[in-house]
């Protein structure tokens, strides 16, 4: 493996990809210009004089682009996809470190409850590892039993530049080994000098606070350019305390420390873009209110190298990346009778996770109105998860217990796409896709080979290392899409889709049977027991879904969109229950399932004018089902729900008054014993002002101090009963650019 790895940093350094530029790529107009084939690069665009002045390198620097700003007009991104950038990323920043929570301001996103920067987000039902989740064009897993440490909690929300979010009906050249969609994290873009000879510096400082749990922190990213060269420094660092629910009450097992960085240095030629980045995460603690454990450590490193090339026949997109984590399960104090487990006691747990891999695109225009994507990409992943010895204890030693002892899951995937323009309405998409999943793991062992009390670890672990444990799947997903678009006014867009998902090396390899063990193996936040299936299938989604988009005005200020959507799962990995009759386990099994809904989300102006400023609204709605076809329900499945917002904005100053409503969940999965939630309704209020480089954010969430209970939060395993969520809370944060 460690070959493997150094041949990918190697062609890496060599010059693969430009991870903040792919959008660049993509910005294409939906009348292609002719085109010239040639196997030259692109020439340099010629250098334009300008006068020495910082001011104007400052000046120069791009204009953020907002959730509600023109999208390019290509299937690559279809209608029912989301970018959340500019203002909707700036205004949600104050008092919130959960980057997943962000992605609530796409249609049919909502995010299930984990620590304080680690919740789980979904789409459109399916959420997880069923969603691709790229950070950087780098694909993190999870290198935990209970999810503690997902993709997007390697980044803090202060250095996020753009979110896209794609439904099933991802393009092919967008997924990959995921039925649920795909999102897109990456870092704000490089900004470089427009001035020969002069260097760009610029700094931007913020610091926090939040009341309810008496959060803090501060983020930085300061940065020095030529016209050529860039170097960017981003960091972040918060902390928090328990948060309280609604009413006063605190909420054990929340509070949390994380501080991330990451050094990037960007090189451009001409149009060409040439990337490497360094990053570093130290998370010391964290509470997860509906896990039995919390994380002691998690440490966390990536080198990832890119480059982005334009030729005349299109663009090349290369990247190569590796990660490594390090991570420490045991008991804070809410869950330690007051004093955090030491490392010799409690119930200490480790695992060491990899990922690395890379991937290579290109566009191809081969004539004025087609386009053609391939591309091959490769990522790997090892784990080791064991659980040392505790001194005197019967249950948990004498030896190490070793959950995955060098769990391995690697894929290759390769993929062709076709977008064609046949007229100005009517414009398709075809796309097909191979990837070839392989895993194994070692040998496993229990505390213990001998003691009576762990028979059924012992009799489990026997029986797992008897059998060959090496699996392979080779998955086929497909993608047509169709647009027509009658009038500047409407578009419509329908397709089909074909994801598949193989099983992560948890589902297929979690071998213990017992109390303590099974229930270690839950990222669920149920509380109850999982069992691995060496016998699991790839799920394999058929997903069907139409949109349709209305605008008016002359810059399209009045906007409703419509997404239907109906997928039907094949081998949907669920729980079946193994019969235990001292507690609740379930053991993962295949069982065909379904899920339809729809999205809705608009925009419109209000009244302007230039006493009062402009006001407007906005608002989504979102409603889902989702259940096996033997009538049972799937799990988390978000209830009905709706955000409307109430904008105003005069000069420097800003405001929003947001409403969000949450119907009853009532359809819960009796299986995992979940939890029904009462529906509820909250208030937000937000507002900032801008004075010369500095701005001013305050807000006040749940301002009627609520009561109310999260309906994917899982079980309070401190308390009992359902997680409540954050009562209120009154945030302030400075920004200061220089």
């Amino acid at each position: 493996m460690s070959k493997v790895i150094i041949a990918v940093l190697g062609t890496a350094a060599a010059g693969l990809c430009a991870e903040h530029a792919l959008a660049q790529s993509s910005d294409r107009p939906s009348t292609l210009p002719p085109v010239t084939v040639s196997t030259e690069k692109a020439k340099k665009p010629v250098k334009k004089k300008a006068t020495s002045s910082t001011e104007a390198n400052r000046a120069a620097e791009p204009a953020p682009q907002d959730l509600a700003g023109p999208e390019p007009q290509t299937l690559a991104k279809p209608l029912s996809a989301a970018v959340i950038s500019g203002a909707t990323l700036t205004e949600a920043r104050p008092g919130e470190r959960d980057a997943a929570a962000l992605l609530t301001a796409a249609p049919g996103v909502a995010v299930a409850t984990g620590g304080g920067v680690s919740s789980l987000p979904a789409i459109n039902g399916l959420g997880d590892e069923r969603i691709r989740t790229e950070l950087n064009g780098m694909l993190i897993t999870s290198a935990c039993a209970n999810r503690m440490n997902p993709t997007l909690s390697y980044i803090d929300p202060s250095s996020i530049g753009k979110v896209e979010v794609y439904t099933a009906l991802a393009p092919v050249s967008k997924g990959g080994d995921s039925i649920g969609g795909t999102i897109s994290v990456e870092r704000a873009p490089a900004n470089f000098a427009t001035v020969p000879g002069e260097v760009l510096t610029a700094a931007t400082l913020s610091t926090f606070y939040r009341s309810n749990g008496d959060g803090f922190g501060g983020s930085a990213r300061i940065e020095a350019a030529t016209q050529n060269l860039n170097a960017t420094y981003n960091g972040a660092w918060s902390k928090s305390s328990n948060y309280e629910r609604g009413g006063g009450e605190e909420v054990r097992s929340t509070e949390y420390e994380a501080g991330n960085h990451a050094l990037t240095l960007t090189a451009r030629d001409g149009r060409d873009l040439y990337v490497l980045e360094g990053t570093y995460q130290k998370i010391p603690e964290q509470g997860f209110v509906n896990q039995w454990m919390d994380m002691l450590d998690n440490e966390g490193w990536s080198l990832k190298a890119s480059v982005l090339q334009h030729y005349g026949w299109g663009t090349l997109d290369a990247r190569a990346y590796y990660q490594h984590t390090d991570h420490y399960m045991n008991f804070l104090a809410d869950k330690n009778g007051g004093k955090d487990a030491g490392p010799n006691e409690g119930m200490p747990m480790y695992t060491r996770g990899e990922d690395f891999g890379y991937s290579v695109k290109a566009e191809i225009l081969t004539s004025p109105r087609d386009k053609v994507r391939v591309g091959n990409e490769f990522h790997g992943q090892t784990l080791d998860d064991w659980w040392p010895p505790v001194a005197g204890s019967m249950m948990m030693g004498p030896d190490t217990y070793w959950n995955i002892n060098g769990g391995e899951r690697n894929r290759v995937g390769t993929f062709a796409e076709w977008e064609r323009k046949w007229t100005p309405s009517w414009s398709t998409l075809f796309g097909a896709r191979n990837d070839i999943v392989w895993m194994d793991t070692g040998n496993v062992q229990p505390y213990s080979w001998t003691s009576m009390m762990q028979s059924s670890d012992i009799a489990a672990a026997k029986a797992f290392n008897a059998r060959d444990h090496a699996r392979t799947d080779v998955n086929f997903d497909l993608t047509a899409l169709a647009r027509y678009e009658p009038n500047t006014s409407s578009t419509y867009e329908f397709g089909y889709a074909r994801k598949t998902r193989s099983p992560n090396l948890y589902e297929r390899y979690a071998w213990g049977t017992g109390m303590m063990s099974s229930m270690m193996v839950n990222w669920f936040g149920d509380g109850n027991g999982y069992v691995g299936n060496l016998d699991l299938k790839p799920e394999v989604a058929h997903t069907i879904s139409a949109t349709a988009a209305w605008r008016a005005g002359s810059a399209g200020e009045y906007e409703v969109k419509v997404t239907p959507y109906y997928s039907y799962v094949e081998n949907f990995i669920d729980v079946d229950d193994t019969g235990n009759m001292m507690f609740t386990q379930l053991k993962f099994a295949n069982h065909d399932a379904e899920l339809y809904g729809v999205n809705v989300s608009g925009k419109a102006p209000l009244w302007s004018s230039e006493s009062y400023g402009r006001f407007g609204v906005n608002g989504l709605i979102g409603w889902v089902e989702g259940e096996r076809t033997d009538g049972v329900n799937l799990y988390r499945i978000q209830p009905l729900n709706a955000k409307g917002a109430l904008t105003h904005s005069l000069g420097n100053w800003s405001n929003t008054a947001e409403l969000q409503l949450v119907a009853a969940k009532d359809k819960v999965q009796s299986l995992r014993n979940e939890l029904e939630t009462p529906g509820y309704a909250l208030l937000n209020l937000r507002t900032s002002y801008l004075w010369g480089n500095v701005r001013f954010d305050l807000a006040a969430e749940n301002v009627f101090d609520k009561l109310y209970y999260q309906p994917l939060g899982g079980v309070d395993l401190v308390d009992g009963g359902a997680v409540a969520g954050v009562g209120r809370s009154f945030n302030a944060s400075v920004t200061v650019k220089f």
